[in-house]
């Protein structure tokens, strides 16, 4: 078997299967990341839906029996929509973020690196492989970053020099030695726009993000929202672009390479008021092929009772109500009185009345309580 040849035919054969970009690094331990995720951790940083052991995230052969080489791949997904709605008087609109417009990521990327395996297999019968897309032990970026498909800018994401930093992510660790591609030189320079434009503060530094306050992590919450980020979240629904879509390495970055990746404005854009009322097979059905339900219909309801506050939509008011007194689920109950107090007017007000005579969890008669105060200024 000739090495340097496979490889040339691997990167040839990725690009016919929508491979947008293909990288090739050691299996060596990530030794500086350790260090920067012992820290994140000390400082609780962490979202919690990561590998909870470190050293497996760092060290690829603790996962895979003496691996030679890791295979890096990028998908490129679209930044705008072909098919544009608006959001308008009585009919507002949320929002997902873009890495969730299309079909699912990981099953996009799943089905091709399964073709990649296949390819190679049929290459070389004795190869072995363990692919992963974001839920695996390996940190992603950190591969994609040392196997040369982009540098790792300052708002944690991989910014490639083709598509900017609206690419998937995905890597498959092998028994084949391929040999290893150059990482990209950093080319964020003194920018700090993405840092400027976090609507929480969440990027500490260039590099450094505290999960616990990224917008993108707080939409896929299922509990209470704190109230200082309610305000924040805006028409988000689930997930958050601002230092993405602040990045100069972005503009002009709009690629519709794959039907798959490409949205359904009335899904990535969909209006509010109905969320409220749908039922789990009604939600499957819609929002179920996207990324972004998988944390269920709860966390997109809370944040759709959110967005109807921001816009102050007084025609929503009837059916906030209807979940501040129907809805079994008390986070529901109490971010509805939360947003009826922001709405305001004398039909909010005279439902807050109600419902403090009604409601008996402590939490929601706390958000009434203190909508009411709110109110009645």
């Amino acid at each position: 078997m000739n090495i340097q040849e496979l490889q040339q035919e691997v990167i040839e054969y990725s690009k016919t299967i929508g491979i947008d970009k293909i990288g090739f690094t050691s299996p060596a331990p990530f030794t500086e990341l350790k260090n920067r995720l012992l820290r994140q951790q000390e400082l609780q940083y962490q979202s919690g839906f990561e590998e909870p052991d470190i050293e497996k995230r760092v060290r690829p052969d603790l996962i895979f029996d003496k691996p030679q080489s890791i295979i890096a791949i990028a998908v490129a997904y679209p930044s705008k929509m072909k098919v544009r709605v608006v959001s308008k008087k009585g009919e507002r609109r949320g929002i997902f973020c873009r890495a969730s417009w299309g079909q699912d990521y990981h099953h996009i990327l799943r089905k091709k690196l399964k073709m990649l395996e296949e390819y190679i297999a049929s290459k070389v019968p004795e190869a072995k492989f363990k692919s992963m897309v974001d839920t695996g032990e390996l940190v992603d970026r950190a591969v994609a970053e040392r196997a040369g498909i982009g540098w790792s800018g300052k708002n944690c994401s991989i910014i490639t020099p083709e598509f900017g930093s609206y690419v998937y992510l995905g890597e498959m660790i092998t028994n084949l030695p391929f040999e290893p591609d150059s990482p990209i030189e950093d080319q964020c320079g003194t920018c700090t726009k993405c840092l400027d434009a976090c609507p929480t503060g969440a990027l500490v530094q260039g590099g450094q993000l505290n999960s616990q306050r990224c917008i993108a992590f707080l939409t896929q919450t299922k509990g209470f929202l704190p109230e200082e980020f309610r305000e924040k979240i805006g028409n988000r629904l689930y997930g958050c672009d601002s230092c993405q879509t602040a990045c100069p390495m972005n503009k002009g970055k709009d690629f519709h390479f794959h039907e798959e990746t490409e949205p359904d404005s009335e899904i990535a854009k969909p209006l509010l008021k109905p969320i409220l009322h749908i039922n789990n097979r009604d939600f499957k059905e819609k929002f179920g092929p996207v990324s972004g339900s998988w944390r269920g219909k709860k966390p997109i309801q809370r944040n759709a009772v959110i967005a109807l506050a921001h816009y102050k939509d007084e025609s929503a008011v009837p059916d906030l109500i209807k979940v501040m007194q129907e809805d079994p689920r008390p986070v529901l109950r109490g971010t509805a009185a939360w947003s009826l107090a922001k709405i305001g007017g004398p039909e909010a007000k005279m439902a807050l009345d109600h419902a403090l005579g009604l409601e008996k969890d402590e939490e929601v008669l706390a958000e009434i309580k203190t909508g009411l105060s709110r109110i009645s200024q």
